[in-house]
């Protein structure tokens, strides 16, 4: 699914609400998952999942073409752990 999907989804199921609002809603949402990510802090929606950071260090990488050394810089990637919920909901438990 994708972020206009989703969008046309929830407008379809909540029809007192415009669409445009709708996408608004969705927009921040993302937004400020993004922004907290940015600023080191985890994100934890109970029964769906936890975003993190985790910080990878710098290291002596190899080019693949190549097979020479190269550093790759230190840096910040999104890291994301399921929740309980969903992974019983994966697994076909209904928990």
């Amino acid at each position: 699914m994708i972020r206009s999907e989703l969008i046309q989804k929830l407008a379809d199921e909540n029809p007192h609400l415009f669409q445009r609002d709708v996408e608004r809603i969705v927009n921040t949402f993302f937004e400020e998952i993004i922004e907290a990510m940015a600023r080191g802090e985890r994100v934890e929606l109970r029964g769906f999942g936890a975003f993190s950071v985790k910080n990878r260090d710098a290291r002596l990488g190899r080019n693949p073409r190549t097979g020479e050394a190269v550093e790759v810089d230190e840096k910040a990637v999104p890291f994301f752990k399921t929740g309980k919920l969903l992974r019983d909901r994966l697994n076909g438990n209904e928990g």
